[in-house]
C-alpha cells in the first residue's frame, strides 16, 4: 500500500512539472490588438504635416501622409509585414515638413523598428529595425530624439534640429535585435550624454560619454 501510494505521489509530481512546463511560453512586450481606424499623427508645423497609418487584416498595411499645399498624399508600404502592434507602442516625431521619424515595436518581441519619411516631394525613405525607442522602458530616450544601434555603436539625432551624435563600444557585438537584452541590458539618451551598459566579451560593462549634437 505504501508503495502504491508513494508511486502515484511521484506521478502527480511529474504531472504537474510537465504542466507548468508546457503552460510557460515567453512573455510577450506588449499586447496584440486588432487595428481597425488608421492611426494618425499631426505635427505642430503650421503648415500640418500630417501622416496615417492605414489598416488591413488587423494589422497596418501601408503609410500615408502630407501638409497643406501638397495638394496630394504620398504613399508607401510600412515595409515590416510580419511586425505584431500596438497603437500604445508607436508614435511619430515631426521636423516641420522636411521629415517625420515613425517609431515602433514589434509586441513579440519588443523589437525596435524605426521609419524615416520625407513628407516633401523630395528626400529619402528609409527604415531600421535596430531601433532603441523608449517604448522599452529599459531604454531611456528623451521624448524629441531618436537613437539606433549597428551592433558596434549608437546613433542618436535630435528630430526637432537634425544634430546628431553618436558613441562606440569599442568593438563590434553579435548583437540579436529580437533578443537585444542579451547585449544591451540598458540605455540613457540626453541632448547631452549617452549611458549603456553592454555585454562586450562576455562581462558586462558601463559606457558614459558626454556628447555635443552637431
Amino acid at each position: 500500500m505504501r508503495s502504491l501510494l508513494a508511486f502515484f505521489l511521484i506521478c502527480l509530481f511529474i504531472l504537474g512539472t510537465m504542466a507548468c512546463g508546457s503552460s510557460s511560453s515567453p512573455k510577450q512586450f506588449c499586447d496584440t490588438v486588432c487595428i481597425k481606424d488608421t492611426i494618425r499623427f499631426m505635427g505642430k508645423h503650421a503648415l500640418e504635416p500630417e501622416l496615417g497609418l492605414v489598416p488591413q487584416d488587423c494589422g497596418v498595411d501601408s503609410i500615408w501622409w502630407t501638409y497643406e499645399g501638397l495638394g496630394a498624399y504620398r504613399k508607401s508600404d510600412l515595409g515590416f509585414r510580419d511586425v505584431k502592434l500596438n497603437p500604445k507602442f508607436i508614435k511619430c516625431l515631426f521636423r516641420d515638413t522636411s521629415y517625420a521619424f515613425l517609431l515602433f515595436n514589434d509586441c513579440r518581441t519588443g523589437r525596435g523598428y524605426q521609419v524615416q519619411i520625407p513628407i516633401t516631394k523630395t528626400g529619402t525613405y528609409s527604415k531600421r529595425s535596430s531601433g532603441i525607442n523608449n517604448f522599452d522602458t529599459r531604454f531611456a530616450v528623451a521624448e524629441d530624439m531618436v537613437a539606433y544601434t549597428d551592433r558596434g555603436n549608437i546613433y542618436v539625432e535630435d528630430v526637432a534640429t537634425g544634430k546628431k551624435a553618436m558613441m562606440t563600444f569599442g568593438q563590434a557585438t553579435d548583437m540579436d535585435y529580437d533578443a537585444i537584452h542579451e547585449t544591451l541590458d540598458s540605455v540613457n539618451i540626453t541632448s547631452e550624454r549617452i549611458y549603456v551598459k553592454i555585454k562586450l566579451n562576455g562581462k558586462w560593462e558601463e559606457l558614459d560619454k558626454k556628447i555635443t549634437l552637431k
